[in-house]
């Protein structure tokens, strides 16, 4: 499969050596690619600049958002959600219509608390797929961090994925990727229509609390059913 993941964050670069590593073919989108390629110092976590990254992953691509969306088959949102909105627009509708769009994205202002907007009575995944209605949206991945999103044995024991949209073929789709990150067919819980991002965004609040009081990210919520 051909991937186009915009974003060249923690998540998004995470998620792009995965998928190369399981064989696909893919291309990392930015705003502009001279500035991304240009920088030189590690990101605000420490992470390593996007050239010295991509000098071990060669066969991935890096271009502007709009090229990147037209080359992938599937698109993956790792982009922060406060811009996530102005990213999509600059990939362009006409380079989105039909496909599914993996969400990642959580829509936390961390200048107020952190505070989700919006939140309760709708969802940035929501928001996306009104603004985007030929696209095929599933939020999943977006209450973990992302070394577990793509080694859930990071965990110990079972602990649960979520996924929502409205389309039940794009979520069987992202649901059968979601196995070839080693995540076990009973782990993934499929919550229905889109309209249930508005929860598990809900959890990225909570999520970062339990960071700061654990000390490390390598943890998961689980889900016991009787």
């Amino acid at each position: 499969m051909r991937y186009a993941v915009l974003g060249t964050g923690s998540a998004g670069l995470t998620l792009a050596a995965k998928l190369d590593d399981l064989g696909h073919s893919v291309v990392v989108g930015t705003r502009k690619p001279s500035a991304t390629l240009a920088r030189t110092e590690p990101d605000v976590i420490g992470n390593p600049p996007f050239a010295e990254w991509q000098a071990a992953r060669r066969q991935v691509g890096l271009a502007a958002f709009a090229e990147a969306a037209a080359f992938g088959e599937v698109v993956v949102n790792a982009t922060a959600g406060p811009v996530s909105m102005a990213v999509l627009e600059a990939a362009g509708t006409e380079n989105l219509v039909g496909k599914i769009l993996l969400d990642l994205s959580v829509p936390i202002d961390r200048s107020r608390g952190p505070v989700l907007d919006p939140g309760n009575t709708d969802s940035l995944g929501e928001q996306i797929q009104r603004a985007f209605p030929d696209l095929r949206v599933v939020k999943a991945l977006n209450t973990m961090n992302c070394r577990v999103m793509v080694d859930p044995a990071r965990v110990p024991g079972p602990h649960s994925v979520f996924v929502c949209g409205d389309d039940t073929d794009a979520k069987n789709k992202v649901t059968e990727l979601l196995w070839t990150f080693g995540w076990p067919a009973g782990s993934v819980i499929d919550l229905g229509g889109i309209t249930s991002a508005r929860y598990t965004e809900m959890l990225a609040p909570i999520w970062l609390r339990l960071l700061s009081e654990i000390g490390h990210p390598d943890f998961n919520f689980h889900i016991q059913i009787a």
